[in-house]
């Protein structure tokens, strides 16, 4: 079965739910130019991406090419996704393909797609209807066959029959829509606007009037996608905001941390404007049951302070308990600790009372600022990741405290992200967040097993905090920013800040 998927104008997240389901159930995805790559990322590991783009001047599969090639994986029986921009069925040659597949034989079908057509403008503050300007919208390709001996719009008819015209894949063919416009009645003062990459971080708008268009976007040296806009909705667009308006918008951003918490950051960014990549740079997994840790917890009875390191530390707690029939009541009369207030949510959201916080998020700042109450036992013991830093565990024994430090999990580069590693890493980005020293000794690995090891030191890192910022630089990387508060509010107001000041 081949399905038509129309991945929407450019902003990922505009592919409907059901298109985005198919495209993670495909064995074969057969993409254009204008997909957004951060969408394969919802494809299966093992999917086949085939790209068979096609731009102005340059090389792609011929549409027959293309054809065959569906016919072929659905008779061996794959699943195909056939991603197209915008709707499938819109100036896409969506048609042709669904044409082809059902002359052969094989089942086709189409998941319509947020079109540009009405995308683009809406994102540019342009309404395409509106009562009193415009009841009535024309749609126009700019680029027709080119096996055509003249063409076949009827200009006559188009020029003046529409409220709204919207004219797509505008830009090579601007001259002469406008000369066709100006000739079959249209005013030169009609209002017209162009958008270049439209619902993409990069968005630009050119507003001006049939008369000034062409100049306007010389000068601006608009390129392709782009679509043209006339009629007198397009002054709504001086009133209207564009989405490129958002604080991050036309920054790209590489997202590195553990995998579950890489999507939450990615969205938030996006919500700013930014166009995100995730790589996820960290995979928790579980420790094998040890000795050493049934005997700290068989040892709990007499510790004064149980201090939790990560969020993930109460998580990885419980199941490691589990597998010794024990439970949280094993707690029973410790102090708890907790290393910042994101951890210390966490531990609450197993019942338990945090006992201590320190303002400094860091095992630096819980020492420094470590209470100096009476102590029972003397006893501390720090559940946390295999390798994490000895800091706190040194700076305890110094203030006269027996410590148990017990790693219960592990961080490892996740398998997905060492096969998307080369793909990802060789694009451009204005910012690289990382969270973590494991992040980034991860993201090292995967830029030298991907062969791009000279691009590390190229890399603008927005870092978490210092003992992360250190890592950076320790490992031969530039930190453009560090956050003030080291949680991930912390992290975005830094990222704001930083794509503001570039």
């Amino acid at each position: 079965m081949v399905t038509l998927v129309g991945a929407g104008p450019g902003d990922p997240e505009l592919i409907t739910v059901r298109g985005k389901r198919l495209l993670s159930q495909a064995d074969v995805v057969v993409i254009d130019r204008l997909v957004p790559r951060s969408l394969l990322a919802a494809c299966r590991p093992d999917a086949r991406i085939v790209d068979v783009g096609k731009s102005s001047g340059r090389g792609g599969g011929a549409q027959a090419s293309i054809n065959r090639l569906l016919i072929r994986e659905a008779k061996a029986g794959r699943r195909i996704v056939r991603l197209k921009g915008g709707d499938p069925l819109v100036f896409g040659r969506g048609g042709e393909e669904a044409l082809a597949l059902a002359a052969a034989g094989i089942v086709c079908r189409v998941v319509p797609g947020v079109s540009s057509v009405f995308a683009v403008p809406a994102a540019a503050g342009i309404p395409v209807t509106h009562r009193g300007l415009a009841s009535t919208v024309g749609i126009l390709t700019g680029h027709e066959d080119e096996k055509k001996d003249r063409s076949s719009i009827r200009w006559p008819h188009v020029a003046r029959a529409f409220d709204t015209l919207i004219c797509l894949m505008a830009v090579k063919t601007l001259p002469s829509i406008v000369k066709q416009l100006l000739t079959q009645g249209r005013g030169s003062a009609t209002p017209a606007c162009v958008i270049e990459r439209g619902t993409w971080p990069e968005q630009r708008r050119i507003i001006g009037t049939l008369g000034t268009i062409i100049q306007q976007v010389r000068k601006a040296a608009i390129q392709p996608p782009a679509i043209l806009v006339v009629g007198e909705v397009v002054r709504l667009s001086r009133k209207l905001p564009a989405s490129a308006a958002l604080p991050l918008s036309g920054m790209r951003v590489l997202v590195t941390r553990s995998a579950e918490k890489a999507t939450v950051l990615a969205e938030r960014l996006q919500d700013l404007g930014a166009e995100t990549e995730t790589l996820p740079a960290i995979e928790l997994t579980a420790l094998p049951h040890s000795a050493r840790f049934a005997a700290a917890v068989n040892r709990l009875h007499e510790t004064d302070w149980v201090v939790f390191t990560s969020p993930e530390g109460i998580a990885w707690l419980v199941r490691a308990l589990q597998r010794m029939r024990k439970d949280l009541r094993v707690l029973a009369g410790c102090h708890i600790a907790a290393i910042g207030e994101k951890t210390a949510e966490a531990v609450r959201g197993y019942g338990l009372h945090v006992d201590f916080i320190p303002k400094r998020f860091s095992q630096e700042g819980l020492l420094k600022a470590w209470p100096t109450g009476p102590k029972r036992w003397a006893r501390a013991v720090l559940f946390c990741a295999e390798g994490s830093r000895e800091v706190l565990s040194l700076g305890l024994r110094s203030k006269g405290y027996a410590v148990d430090k017990v790693p219960i999990y592990r961080a490892a580069i996740p398998a997905l992200s060492k096969r998307a590693a080369g793909r990802i890493l060789r694009q451009d980005f204005d910012a690289v967040t990382v969270t973590s020293a494991s992040c980034v000794a991860h993201l090292k690995e995967l830029m030298r097993a991907a062969g791009l090891s000279p691009r590390f030191s190229r890399l603008r890192f927005i870092s978490i905090g210092p003992i992360t910022s250190a890592a950076v630089k320790e490992a031969g990387g530039k930190v453009a920013a560090q956050a003030e508060v080291s949680t991930a509010d912390g992290l975005i107001e830094t990222v704001v800040a930083h794509g503001n000041q570039s």
